[in-house]
């Protein structure tokens, strides 16, 4: 429980950024009308746009609201400050199995545009579910980025993990394939891969995460996939359209949002989950190997609303 707690500290602490202009715009709402009107909902509505939630998912948050205000015969604007929260948790609840692959024989993906902390999030992902007792391998598959493979084996040795790695520039399938028999042959529990971030080139993207695709298809067909997407939170309605972009070239399954605690663009963690209906999986609130961390869309509203 101490371990839950400290994080919610830390979670709390992690959020001030977006706390600060998110709690100050709610609170002059709340305290500025005293009865529900057109007015209080246009004023809050304003708010949560502001707070980088997105039009969608405000106004479907917004229509939630209002109709539970109605059903409940709410008057004071005051006591739907819960309701509100509520509201906003609807939109963002994971799934009871959205972990289940941590259990099973998985190969997780990572993609995303440099720069989004995408090989950090591969190293402590590593690094915590070796902790668990897991039996973990990582596939250095960018291998486009200068410093990316040394990075990620600098990860694997801190981690004390194996890795599979090729030269600059080699054939990020290979390297995949190289992994995935490495994986079999050593009953290896999670193989993560990490892969080259960019965008520019659609066409180059899909051909190269197609190939990836296939291989594991072909030659571990009983594992598990997942496909992460990382995104930098700094980046605020940025990283909505870089998840939404790659959401249409590939199947992800869940987004890590990193560097929450770097900004006060927060509100992004909503909107992602609400507009691409992918749920935030890992949310990263500090430098910490073990600042990144499950997403509990209780504990995110809570701690933005105290």
């Amino acid at each position: 429980m101490s371990e839950k707690k400290g994080f919610f500290g830390r979670l709390k602490n992690g959020l001030t950024k977006t706390r600060d202009s998110f709690v100050s715009g709610m609170n002059a709402v709340f305290s500025g009308f005293s009865e529900i009107d057109d007015d209080f909902y246009e004023e809050l509505e304003e708010q949560l746009i502001m707070a980088d939630i997105g039009i969608n998912t405000t106004t479907r948050i917004i229509e939630d609201l209002q109709s539970k205000v109605k059903e409940q015969k709410i008057k004071e604007a005051e006591s739907c400050k819960e309701l509100l929260k509520d509201s906003i948790k609807e939109q963002m609840r994971v799934h009871e199995d959205a972990y289940d692959f941590e259990n099973k024989k998985s190969v997780v993906l990572f993609i995303g545009v440099n720069g989004v902390g995408k090989t950090t999030s591969v190293g402590k992902l590593a690094h915590q579910w070796k902790e668990s007792g897991k039996k973990v391998l990582l596939a250095a598959a960018d291998t486009f980025r200068a410093g990316a493979i040394d990075q990620l084996k600098e990860w694997s040795n801190r981690a004390g993990v194996e890795i599979i790695a090729g030269q600059e520039g080699a054939d990020p399938a290979a390297i995949v394939y190289d992994a995935v028999a490495a994986a079999k042959a050593r009953n290896t529990d999670l193989l993560l891969c990490d892969t080259a971030g960019r965008l520019h080139n659609k066409k180059n993207l899909m051909a190269e995460l197609h190939k990836i695709y296939k291989i594991i298809e072909n030659e571990y067909a009983d594992a598990h996939l997942e496909t992460f997407i990382v995104v930098d939170s700094t980046t605020g309605q940025n990283a909505l359209v870089q998840a939404k972009q790659f959401s249409e070239v590939t199947d992800i399954t869940g987004v890590i949002l990193t560097k929450l605690d770097g900004t006060a663009k927060g509100g992004i963690a909503i909107a992602i989950q609400s507009e691409l209906n992918i749920p935030v999986k890992y949310i990263g609130i500090g430098e910490g190997i073990d600042d990144l961390q499950k997403f509990d869309a209780d504990a995110f509203v809570d701690a933005l609303f105290e």
